[in-house]
């Protein structure tokens, strides 16, 4: 069954890792599917922010998930570096092909959402 529950847009801005005025943003752009309530403030359903997300169903077993706005894109040969920008004053940095950023759609400004496999997380202290 598909998850029903519906979202405040400060909620959805906050689930989405981005500001709330990017939400609205994208509503008068069309990017994200809102609809009203009764006071007329912005909902938003769970299945459109799975949608942004990029969560079409699948499902993994990491947890470390980031959601953020990517901040650039830079193509270098058969790699990319694309800077996310997750929250204040985290970011995650990833080095993926550039066929994989491309099939993506990742552009700065975007959603996007980094998943840190543990294994490959390094911790000094």
């Amino acid at each position: 069954m598909a998850d029903e529950r519906t979202y405040s847009a400060s909620e959805a801005a906050r689930a989405l890792g981005i500001s709330l005025d990017t939400l609205r943003r994208w509503d008068r752009a069309g990017r994200i599917a809102v609809h009203r309530d009764t006071a007329n403030r912005r909902i938003v359903d769970a299945s459109e922010i799975d949608r942004l997300r990029g969560e079409r169903g699948t499902s993994m077993s990491a947890r470390n998930r980031f959601p953020g706005t990517v901040r650039s894109v830079t193509a270098e040969g058969l790699l990319t570096r694309v800077e996310i920008d997750v929250t204040e004053p985290v970011r995650v940095v990833a080095i993926i092909t550039s066929e994989a950023a491309e099939d993506l759609g990742l552009r700065p400004g975007g959603p996007a959402t980094a998943v840190v496999k543990a294994t490959s997380v390094m911790v000094s202290g």
